[in-house]
């Protein structure tokens, strides 16, 4: 858990969590479509199937909303990233299984990953912080999974370069999101095995 809370007049967690996954569900729509800015609470309200008064006891501003909308989308790439690691397994097979899923969670949710880094300098300072340690945790898991393959020899990479390599694997999955418009005549099969195996070469990898 994060140091940031937002706050809701209602006190029973389990339907504090399904409304907000409500309100969250429509926002990514909308925030997609429109842009966080031109988008009002009450259009999030009303996609979301409630009043506009209603929306308000469980959130206290549209800034809540963009930061728990943030928080979704990286927990989802999370999520499947540490789903995707096998428990036994060599630390380099571990890190192609683990970029892997990353790209393909980007994949499936490019313009929510698009969203985040278009709207969350919206965000006041501590969400906005928040929001970016979240970003780092990802990050963490890959250079991670590098020392774990330093440690077995799996992979052959100087230690000072993991932090660089670990923001690079995440950089180089967000560039389907980023750079879909001059990649439009590449298929994402063809980007993911010629960047993971870059990536993999990158971090030294022994193992074919």
């Amino acid at each position: 858990m994060g140091s940031v809370h937002i706050q809701s007049n209602v006190k029973d967690p389990k339907k504090v969590e399904m409304r907000r996954a409500q309100i969250v569900a429509a926002a990514v729509k909308l925030f997609i479509k429109k842009g966080f800015h031109p988008t009002t609470t009450r259009e999030i309200a009303k996609a979301s199937g409630l009043s506009t008064g209603l929306l308000y006891e469980y959130v206290q501003s549209k800034e809540d909303i963009l930061f728990l909308v943030c928080r979704h989308i990286h927990e989802e790439v999370e999520t499947r990233v540490e789903g995707s690691l096998t428990e036994t397994g060599q630390g380099s097979q571990r890190l192609r299984e683990a970029i892997w899923s990353l790209f393909t969670a980007i994949d499936s949710m490019p313009d929510e990953v698009l969203l985040i880094y278009q709207e969350s300098k919206s965000l006041p300072k501590d969400f906005l912080s928040e929001v970016l340690g979240k970003e780092s945790e990802i990050t963490g898991i890959f250079e991670t999974l590098i020392y774990e393959g330093i440690a077995d020899s799996s992979l052959d990479v100087d230690e000072n370069a993991v932090p660089i390599l670990a923001h690079q694997i995440v950089v180089t999955g967000q560039m389907w999101a980023f750079r879909r418009w001059a990649l439009r005549d590449v298929d994402f099969h063809t980007f993911a095995k010629v960047q993971v195996d870059s990536l993999m070469h990158a971090c030294g990898n022994r193992v074919s």
